[in-house]
């Protein structure tokens, strides 16, 4: 069976839906795409805790790295090295405040949703 002239509609599609021959498809998907984009939509108050936690995340571990810095440099001087002990400490306390934090968020979205909050967290989630 022949095929059709690129100028004749195939049959059951109208004619203006198929590109005239030497014209560029515009807004069509993708061949073989056949589906249309997914959209997640989020609550608005749910991308607002998120991001609150995730600052608190963020700003904490500075405060590590902080700590242990610091903490490495006094212990050049043995003069220092008691004040760097306590760097080191208190470093080790931020280490502890993290997952505190994480906990404190899962908690967080779970009262919010009533308890029917299964989150699915991802290694960008902090």
């Amino acid at each position: 069976m022949p095929e059709p002239d690129q100028g004749e509609p195939q049959r059951g599609q109208p004619q203006q839906d198929r590109p005239q021959h030497g014209q560029p498809q515009q807004d069509r998907p993708p061949q073989g795409s056949g589906k249309p984009p997914v959209t997640i939509r989020v609550g608005d108050a749910e991308v607002v805790i998120r991001q609150r936690y995730a600052v608190a995340s963020i700003a904490n571990d500075l405060l590590v790295a902080v700590w242990f810095l610091v903490g490495s440099v006094m212990f050049f001087s043995a003069e220092w090295q008691t004040a760097g002990t306590w760097c080191f400490v208190f470093g080790s306390v931020e280490l502890l405040i993290r997952p505190v934090i994480r906990l404190t968020r899962q908690v967080h979205l779970q009262r919010m949703h009533g308890g029917k909050y299964a989150a699915e967290e991802t290694s960008q989630d902090f």
